[in-house]
C-alpha cells in the first residue's frame, strides 16, 4: 500500500506494509481524508514530527473483533489512551500522559490506504451523512468542546476570530448552542459560509478592544491571542484554539490587570459534532476546496498551504 510521509518539511508518497491489527483493533480501509492546519504545522515542524500525518478521516472497517463493525462506515477519536492511569478513569483519556495520538504522536496517521484504531475509538457514521460531510467529525469535534470547557449562557455575546477552516466550524457550532455570535475574519467569501446561517459577520479591519465575555482565537497566527485578550471585557474569557509552530508573543499585563482567564482547547467528543452534521445545523460541504489523490499528497499540501484554501480532501 502506499502512505504519505513527513520528515524535514518535505511531503513524500512512499510504499508501506500493510498494518498489523493489535488486540482490540480494527482495519480500516480509507475512502476519504482530510487536510488540516496541524497536518500544514507538522510539516512545518511543529511537535517534531516524522512520519505518516492525518487524523481526520472516514472509512470503512475491513477486519475487527467486534463482528458488527466489519463493512460500516467510521470516523475516529484520535489519542490512543492506556485505560489504566487517572486521567483514563476520570474519563479524560485525552490527557492521558501515556496516550499516542493518531497521525501526531508515535502512531501512523490516516493519510495511508489502511489504517488502524482502537474499537473503541471508532464511531459508525450515520447512514445521512456523505463521506464529505462526516470527514468534519474530528474538527467540528474539537469545536464542539469549547461547550464541554465553559458554559455559555443562552444568548451570551462571543467573538470567534479567525475565518480558517476551525474558525468556520465554531462559529457554527456556537450559533448552535443558542450562542450571540459575532464571526471576524479577513475574507467575505469565507464568512458567507457562516452568514448563511444567520451568524453575524465582520471583516476584522478595526477590531472593538473590551468588547465582548468571551472570544475565541482560531486565527491559526501568532499574533491571534494578543488580539484576543485586547477583544475581552474585564473578567472576560479568551478560548485559545490555535495550534501554532513557535512561541507565540503575548503581553500579559493586560491578561493580569482585566483579570482574563485563559483557556486552552484541543480535541472533543464526537456525538455532539456527529449530532450536529446529522441535523444539519452543521453545514460543511462549502468548505472543502479541492481533493487530491493520496498518491498526489505533496500537491495536496502544496494546496492546503494556499492563503485563504479552506479544506482539501485526499483519497486513495
Amino acid at each position: 500500500m502506499i502512505a504519505v510521509h513527513i520528515e524535514a518539511g518535505r511531503v513524500s508518497v512512499r510504499r508501506a506494509a500493510r498494518p498489523s491489527r493489535g488486540e482490540g483493533f480494527a482495519l480500516i480501509r480509507l475512502l476519504v481524508a482530510g487536510i488540516c492546519n496541524t497536518d500544514l504545522e507538522l510539516q512545518r515542524g511543529y511537535y517534531g514530527f516524522r512520519g505518516t500525518p492525518g487524523h481526520e478521516f472516514v472509512g470503512e472497517v475491513v477486519e475487527a473483533e467486534t463482528r458488527a463493525l466489519i463493512g460500516k462506515r467510521v470516523v475516529g477519536e484520535i489519542n490512543l489512551a492506556c485505560g489504566k492511569c487517572e486521567w483514563c478513569a476520570r474519563g479524560l483519556g485525552r490527557h492521558c500522559p501515556r496516550r499516542t495520538v493518531l497521525g501526531i504522536v508515535k502512531h501512523p496517521g490516516a493519510f495511508r490506504e489502511l489504517l488502524t484504531l482502537p474499537e473503541h475509538n471508532l464511531r459508525v457514521v450515520p447512514a445521512r451523512l456523505s463521506d464529505e460531510e462526516a470527514v468534519f467529525t474530528e474538527p467540528l469535534a474539537a469545536a464542539c468542546e469549547i461547550l464541554d470547557q465553559v458554559r455559555l449562557p443562552p444568548g451570551v455575546r462571543v467573538a470567534v476570530l479567525g475565518d480558517g477552516k476551525l474558525g468556520l466550524l465554531i462559529a457554527q457550532a456556537l450559533h448552535a448552542s443558542g450562542a450571540a455570535v459575532t464571526q471576524y475574519g479577513r475574507h467575505r467569501d469565507k464568512l458567507r459560509i457562516s452568514a448563511a446561517l444567520s451568524v453575524e459577520t465582520r471583516i476584522a479591519a478595526r477590531l472593538p478592544k473590551r468588547a465582548y465575555p468571551f472570544v475565541i482565537d482560531a486565527t491559526g497566527s501568532p499574533e491571534g491571542l494578543q488580539q484576543a485578550v485586547q477583544m475581552t471585557e474585564p473578567r472576560g474569557t479568551v478560548i485559545m484554539k490555535s495550534t501554532v509552530h513557535g512561541l507565540v508573543p503575548l503581553d500579559a499585563a493586560p491578561v493580569i490587570v482585566d483579570e482574563i482567564t485563559l483557556v486552552g482547547s484541543r480535541c472533543g467528543r464526537f456525538e455532539p459534532a456527529l449530532k450536529l452534521l446529522r441535523s444539519g445545523a452543521a453545514q460543511v460541504r462549502g468548505m472543502i476546496a479541492d481533493e487530491f489523490a493520496l498518491a498526489d499528497a505533496p500537491r495536496a499540501f502544496a494546496r492546503a498551504a494556499e492563503k485563504g484554501v479552506l479544506k482539501v480532501l485526499l483519497r486513495p
